[in-house]
């Protein structure tokens, strides 16, 4: 096993901390065995007649973040808590709520919830003081494979360059990966070369997080456009098929 293989599934398994807290996070591998490919084919054949929703734009809480949870008639409770590995937070005299997926609208909601036996019709603020940064990967046949922090508004041939370039045995064929639901990513393929040469520049696609460009060694002429994340990030999946 090569270390570029090794260093891509360590990569895509950070993918699934970000993009994966607002995917629900959907991590988990294929089963072993001789069921991982009829699983493969069934998930294949479900793409077929699914087309996701489209995907709310707004942050999702994720683990390790940090609120504060701010009560401005009663101060006394106001409060600064961590997601837990669980995805749960503590509250004081409330007990633990889940709030990772959640929007902050959603976990204001959720405290509300909490303290409804306690609190009559509660006015709660939450803001987020410390989150996961934005990021993209970029794996395949490129000179440095991985995630890097998307800062800046950023391009999928922009995003090639900060990974190295192309390598020599890169195709001048890349795809896209972008999370439009919680358990499916669509698959854009991008004409690199006609891109680079001028033509339909407008397809060179401006990044968000959590998106993934892979690279491949080989022309893949037919794929899916649509894929679920339990399969485009196992250990079994070998491209856009």
């Amino acid at each position: 096993m090569s270390k570029r293989w090794i260093l891509g599934m360590f990569v895509v398994a950070q993918a699934l901390g970000y993009a994966g807290a607002t995917r629900a996070r959907q991590e988990r591998a294929l089963p072993d065995g001789g069921k991982a490919n009829t699983v493969l084919a069934s998930a294949h054949s479900d793409a077929d007649h699914m087309k996701p929703a489209e995907r709310d734009p707004r942050y999702r809480i994720c683990r390790d973040d940090v609120l504060v949870i701010s009560f401005p008639l009663t101060p006394e409770l106001n409060q600064k808590v961590s997601v837990q590995p669980d995805g749960f937070i503590s509250l004081q005299s409330a007990g633990n709520i889940r709030v990772e997926g959640l929007t902050v609208p959603g976990v204001v909601e959720a405290v509300k919830k909490a303290y409804a036996s306690t609190l009559h019709n509660p006015i709660v603020n939450v803001d987020l003081v410390d989150f996961q940064k934005p990021f993209f990967t970029v794996l395949g046949q490129v000179g440095k494979p991985g995630q890097y922090d998307l800062r800046y508004d950023t391009t999928v041939t922009q995003a090639i360059a900060v990974a190295g370039g192309f390598a020599a045995s890169a195709k001048t064929q890349v795809f896209l990966y972008r999370a439009v639901s919680s358990n499916w990513a669509e698959v854009h393929e991008l004409k690199i070369k006609d891109i680079l040469s001028g033509k339909n520049i407008g397809e060179d696609t401006h990044l968000r997080p959590g998106d993934m460009i892979f690279v491949p060694e080989n022309t893949i002429t037919k794929f899916r456009r649509y894929v679920p994340y339990a399969i485009a990030f196992s250990p079994l999946y070998q491209g856009p098929y």
